[in-house]
This record gives structure tokens, C-alpha cells and sequence, in this order.
């Protein structure tokens, strides 16, 4: 079984979110590559003598949901940073922008609700989803790393809003500080491309 790789990424000097924290982040992300790792191979073991193993099974299983989506998100999170900000194309150029405004019935209005989603109490991701099925898109929050994923949904874009994400830079009453600053770093051909590669899929 080949084990997760921790993936690298380009991320320049962003505005309003220091090298310290992303520096930070970073090492947070491979904590959890390295645990999704620890964890699936304790599973292999534990799976021996299942029967044994059976209460420790399922608590590994429980913890590698949030281990491994933790590893997944970020990956989403920092890629969207990579090469530096642009900003999403005006008019029919951009797909993704189109349909924002088909389902919300304007970008800037989705935004204002987006970022009203990050600003939930508690810690977890703002998300924004695309349903292959209903061919919609959908925001929603996701708890922790991984209760109240959206089932067999695109991801998007994701906005990390644990503490972890901005407190080194924005006390916790300044958070919304840290989500206008996300959305001033993001390389929106980035998130184009995921939108793109998921309204294509067969």
C-alpha cells in the first residue's frame, strides 16, 4: 500500500496573511498526511484479528475521516493560492462566475453569503460545492475537518476558518480581517479549473 505524499506548494507572499502562519498551516497539513498514513497502517495491523481489534477499529475509523479529509482540504486550500492572485474573469469568460450568478443571481451576492457561512461560530471550512447531478452549485459548512460534507459534490473552493488558519495575524473577534483577506490572494484560474474539470467530467 503506498502511503500518502505530502504535496509542495507555490504559494507567494500573500497580503494579509504573514509567512509565519502559512509557514505554520503548512506543518499542520503535514501532520495530517502523516496521520492519515499512521492510521491506515494501524488499521492493516489491527485488521488481523478484527474481531480482537474491533473497539480500537472503529475508533481509527472514526479518526481517520477527520485525518484524512483534514489532509484533502488543505491541499484544496493552499493550491488555491498558488502563482499568486487573479481575479475571476468578467462576463461570460468565466464559467464559474456565469453560474454563480445563474444560481445566487449575482457573484458579489454569493459572496456576501459565503463569507456570512465563514464567519459561523466554531471551527471547520466554508465550502463552495458543484452537484454533478442537479448540475448546481451549493455553499455549505463543514464542522472540523469533515462532518457535513456533501456527498459525491465537486469541491470547489474552501476557506479554512479554524483559529489556526489566521490567529497569529487577526485576534478571534477579527476574523472577517482574515476572510477579506483570503478572498484578496486567491488565484481565481485555479478555482476556474476545478469548476471547469467538474461541469466536463462524464
Amino acid at each position: 500500500m503506498n502511503p500518502y505524499a505530502e504535496q509542495t506548494f507555490n504559494i507567494p507572499e500573500l497580503k494579509g496573511i504573514s509567512a509565519k502562519t502559512t509557514e505554520t498551516h503548512l506543518k499542520l497539513y503535514a501532520g495530517y498526511v502523516k496521520q492519515t498514513n499512521t492510521i491506515l497502517g494501524q488499521i492493516a495491523e489491527l485488521s488481523k484479528d478484527a474481531e480482537k481489534n474491533s473497539l480500537i477499529l472503529s475508533e481509527l475509523q472514526r479518526r481517520f475521516a477527520f485525518e484524512f479529509d483534514g489532509m484533502r482540504n488543505h491541499e484544496y486550500f493552499f493550491k488555491q493560492f498558488e502563482s499568486g492572485a487573479s481575479v475571476i474573469s468578467e462576463g461570460t469568460a468565466s464559467s464559474l462566475k456565469s453560474e454563480i450568478a445563474a444560481e445566487w443571481g449575482d457573484f458579489d451576492l454569493w459572496l456576501n453569503r459565503f463569507k456570512n457561512i465563514a464567519l459561523t461560530r466554531g471551527v471547520g471550512w466554508a465550502v463552495l460545492y458543484y452537484d454533478p447531478i442537479t448540475k448546481r452549485l451549493l455553499n455549505t459548512w463543514v464542522d472540523e475537518q469533515h462532518i457535513g460534507h456533501l456527498t459525491s459534490l465537486n469541491f470547489i473552493l474552501g476557506l479554512d476558518v479554524w483559529e489556526h488558519a489566521f490567529i497569529l495575524d487577526y485576534a478571534p473577534a477579527d476574523k472577517k480581517k482574515y476572510v477579506d483577506a483570503f478572498f484578496e490572494n486567491l488565484n481565481w484560474a485555479v478555482i476556474e479549473k476545478r469548476f471547469v474539470d467538474a461541469t466536463s467530467a462524464k
